[in-house]
């Protein structure tokens, strides 16, 4: 099956600024104490809930994997990059970090204690958001959360710079509205608990907007 146009963009790109990508990013979560209340609340979800491992879906270079583990949530993570991967395996090497698609998961029907996609579907096509989402659904076990960061607006942006890089191909990043992106998490069975939406810190200004936290859960009855 020939890959969709947009993966091979974001597996390239992401493969070419692995190393500076973590380099500059190692530290982000240091200065956001909301997003880490979001990672404190969901990780405090799954330990209640006690379903299984947690995947972190699209987890780069694993920095976010790592913030769960401190948490006490027995978590591994998945990325498109095999460069990421590489990178996330020697900063993390007491994680589990494995290559594969939130497109096409290598994981059994409700298997997963929770799901986090951190940023991860910034680069899907809105239009194939509900194939992700059903993914997610597929593979959580019922009662299992689910926590999703993502840029809030309405606006498609080609990237040719990032990370310090002449990127090797235009990459493309969207902006959604929180109300759109509920209702297609709703129709795929992951219904909104709670969601935040905060305003630009100093790092993320002028280019970035509001940053949006919706958690969710699949329901024990589906």
């Amino acid at each position: 099956m020939t890959e969709a146009e947009y993966l091979h963009t974001t597996r390239t790109v992401y493969d070419a600024v692995a190393v500076d990508y973590e380099k500059l990013l190692r530290d982000e979560l240091d200065d956001k104490p909301l997003d880490r209340a979001m990672l404190a609340a969901f990780a405090e979800l799954v330990r209640a809930a006690g379903l299984g491992p947690v995947a972190d879906l699209g987890c780069g270079p694993g920095r976010v994997t790592a913030h769960l583990s401190s948490l006490g949530v027995d978590v591994f993570g998945v990325d498109l990059s095999a460069e990421m991967i590489a990178v996330a395996r020697r900063r993390h090497p007491g994680l589990r970090f494995e290559q594969g698609s939130m497109t096409a998961l290598d994981l059994a029907d409700n298997t997963l204690g929770g799901a986090l996609v951190w940023y991860s579907t910034v680069h899907t096509p809105p239009e194939l958001l509900p194939k992700v989402f059903a993914e997610c659904h597929r593979v959580l076990a019922p009662g299992a959360p689910l926590l999703l960061a993502f840029k809030v607006g309405d606006l498609r942006r080609p990237l040719g710079q990032a990370y310090g890089h002449e990127l090797p191909l235009t990459l493309d990043v969207y902006w959604l509205a929180p109300d759109h992106l509920a209702a297609l998490l709703n129709e795929s069975g992951l219904p909104v608990d709670a969601r935040l939406i905060r305003e630009p810190d100093a790092s993320e200004k002028p280019r970035q907007g509001q940053q949006g936290f919706f958690l969710t859960h699949k329901p024990t009855e589906s």
